[in-house]
Formats: structure tokens, sequence, C-alpha cells
């Protein structure tokens, strides 16, 4: 169960060492923060027994009553009551914030045909889970095939086989209302499991696939949202956005549930601009409302004989309709500069003739003179120390030490030091014919 970022070759995360209830949501999607967890208990006899179960890495979430003395944390495996068996899944969720969820939810914590938790998963228990769970995918294309022979009007988008094999869902999307009463029986006939059928939309099978947005992070009805509600143009009518469908659509082919996130906070900020402000009267015209402005508080029009668009304050909108109402056509709109980041000029700088070929050539040797390592031999073979100068002895340089160089002062300014040795002349080394 570990994430892209923690997993491991085992499939246990070894990052995290959250046991695959990381709150990335990577590890179990719908996951939620236990926000309760390091409260005390006060009162364990009114401790809430009920905790949140996920299946299919959080694509299905149900609430089940722990009768057993064990204690479950979150991220166990456990067994819990299933449709003529038994059924394996995750713990997501336990405490005091299992109760805000169940009252979200509309869910009593002491109804009777609550199912229970049988007991914390066995390996035999994992290794049937391995083994039905690998038959989903080969399931999904044959029920595809099976309602394509049918010619019926629908497309199966998941199949979830219980624990034990023996019950699956098969999740499908229709526009209308499909008979498959004999598709039913060809599934059971088929895969020798008890069928349900549940139909689901567009929004809920992206939930269920999985993905990445536009906007770089995962889909929001894969992660954290549940509740899925009506999009419609009016939204991006009021945020200012071009009714475009390829970018306001997601990948479920509908509208992005993002554009409700920011909604109320618009309505309230076009609260304080006028109604009826749609056209205004001026002397060059009737000025045509083109866009509004909510974070610079702007209005911008259009005059009938210009393309150009004038911004006006809101004072000023005002100003010009109590002025229309009264029959009095004022000269000229009013329009302010629009306040905004001044963009930067570009400055084009012309790098030809720069840099030539003995420029990067000299910079190349200079790189290899100074690179540390053993003094370079040249040809002759011998130690640098050991080379003769052989220039004319006015041009010869001098190797010594700048303390031991030739003193020019007066030989009454001299110290008493003793002469240096002569220098030896040896004759040149024999040149090696080629």
């Amino acid at each position: 169960m570990g994430c892209s970022n923690c997993g491991t070759a085992d499939g246990k995360p070894g990052g995290c060492q959250s046991h695959g209830s990381c709150g990335s949501g990577s590890c179990n999607r719908m996951n939620v923060y236990d926000w309760l967890s390091n409260l005390p208990i006060h009162d364990p006899a009114t401790e809430c027994r009920v905790m949140e179960v996920s299946f299919s890495q959080g694509s299905r979430k149900d609430f089940f009553r722990n009768t057993t003395t064990q204690i479950f944390e979150k991220g166990e495996m456990v067994s819990v009551e299933g449709v003529s068996g038994f059924d394996v899944g995750e713990v997501s969720m336990t405490g005091e914030l299992v109760r805000i969820q169940m009252k979200k939810k509309s869910v009593e914590e002491f109804h009777p045909d609550m199912k229970k938790v049988l007991r914390r998963a066995s390996d035999r228990d994992l290794d049937l889970l391995k083994q039905n769970k690998a038959r989903e995918k080969e399931a999904v294309i044959r029920s595809r095939a099976i309602s394509r022979q049918l010619k019926l009007d629908m497309k199966v988008s998941q199949v979830e086989i219980q624990a034990d094999g023996r019950k699956a869902t098969f999740y499908y999307i229709a526009d209308d209302r499909v008979d498959f009463r004999e598709l039913i029986k060809i599934f059971a006939s088929e895969f020798r499991v008890k069928v349900e059928m549940r139909q689901i939309g567009a929004r809920q099978e992206a939930g269920k696939v999985g993905g990445i947005g536009s906007c770089g992070r995962e889909l929001c009805c894969s992660t954290w949202l549940t509740d899925f509600k009506s999009v419609n143009t009016t939204a991006a009518r009021y945020q200012n956005l071009s009714i475009n469908q390829s970018k306001l659509s997601g990948q479920c082919g509908r509208l992005k549930c993002c554009l409700n996130y920011e909604l109320d906070t618009y309505l309230d900020a076009l609260q304080q601009f006028p109604d009826n402000a749609d056209t205004l009267q001026v002397a060059k015209g009737t000025a045509l409302l083109v866009k509004k402005d909510i974070f610079k508080y702007l209005m911008w029009y259009v005059l009938p004989d210009s393309n150009k668009q004038y911004p006006l304050l809101i004072e000023r909108v005002k100003q010009i309709k109590n002025l229309n109402k009264q029959n009095i056509i004022p000269d000229d709109l009013g329009a302010v500069e629009a306040t905004g980041k001044p963009k930067e000029e570009l400055v084009n700088v012309d790098l030809t003739g720069q840099f030539s070929l003995k420029t990067l050539d000299s910079a190349d040797k200079k790189k290899r003179h100074n690179k540390p390592g053993p003094p370079q031999q040249r040809r002759d073979n011998k130690p640098p120390q050991q080379q003769r100068d052989n220039r004319p002895p006015n041009q010869q340089r001098d190797n010594r030490h700048p303390q031991q160089s030739k003193d020019n002062r007066p030989p009454q300014q001299r110290d008493n030091r003793p002469p240096s040795p002569p220098r030896e002349n040896r004759p040149p080394p024999p040149i090696k014919k080629s």
C-alpha cells in the first residue's frame, strides 16, 4: 500500500513509516487527517466503537462496529462482514472523529443493521484478497465485451470483487435507463459470483480512475472531494472567464469542480458594483460595459466609434448613472489609469564577436595549467629543474630566490658576503637527428 514517494519493493512504506495512511492521499485516496487522535480518552465506556474502513485504496468507505476486544489502529487490515461472506479493508479512521463523520453522512451510531468487524486480517485473508483483486481487470474487459454484444447503451467503468470472491459490484455509466436483466444472468454464469449493478456519474468515474489535473496536482475527486455539486457556466461568467469548453472541462468531460471554490468570494465582491450599469450615456455616444475587475474595483467601457477600453471607478459609474437619470449627459467618461505592475522592457544585447576560438583556446590552456597534478614532462623527458636554459646569457632567467638575487648596489654599500660559486658552462646536449 505504499505510494510512489515512500514505497519499496515489497509494497510497504519504507520512508514515512505510516503504514499506508499518509496524509498526501497517494497511499489511500479520500484520506482524512485525524486531528483528534492525540486527545486522551477520559471515559472508556463512552468511547466510539465504530470504525471507518476503506476498500480499493479509498475509493469506497463504510462504517463497521468493533464488537471485539481488540484495539485497531489506522492503517491496519481487518476482515469485516460482507455479502454472504467476508471482505478485507483498511482501517482509515478511529476514535471520536468517526462520530463527526457519521453525523456528516447521517449515519446512526447504534443502528442495528450496521455490519461488524470480524478479526484482524490473517495471511490467508490477504492472499485471497490478492487473488480476487487480480481478476478485476479481466472482468472489466469481459463485461464490456458482453454489454457490447447485447447492444446496451452503457459503459462498465470498474469491477470490484469481494475479498472472498462471492460477490462482484459492476460500476457503469449510462445516460438513460438500462434494462440489464439479461446482462446480470450472463455475468452471474460467466464470473460465478453474486452480481450487483451500481450506476455512477462521470465525476465519480474520474474519482475512481484518478489522474493529474491541469493545475499539476492530483484530481480533487480522487483525493478529498466527496460531494459533487452541480457546476454551470454561470460560475464562469461571474469570474469573467471565457466560455471555452476545452479549458473549463475536466478529465470527466464536465465543468471543473474548482469553478465553485472561489465563486462565493466573487459574488460578495460583485455586490459593491452598481446594478443596471451596462450602458452609460455620454457626449460621444453610448458606452457599453465590457468587463468588471473586482480586484481593482474598475469597470471597463468601450465607446461606439473606438475599440479602446476605458477603465472607470465604481464611484464615477454611479455618478454618471445619477446624471443620466436627471437627463444630464456628461462630456466624457472620466477614465482613470489602470494601476498595475509595469512591464519590464527587454533590451536586446548583440553578443556577436564577443567570443572567438582564440578566446576559448586560451581559457582552456589556462584551465589545464592551473589543474593540480604532477609537472608535465618535456620532450627530452627531463625534470624541469634539470632542463638547460639555452637562451643568451643576457636573456637567461635568474631562477634564484628573491633574497639571493644579484646585488646591484655600489661596493661600499655591500656587505662582506662570500662570493657565489661560478656557473657551470656545460656544453649543450647533442641534437638528435630524426
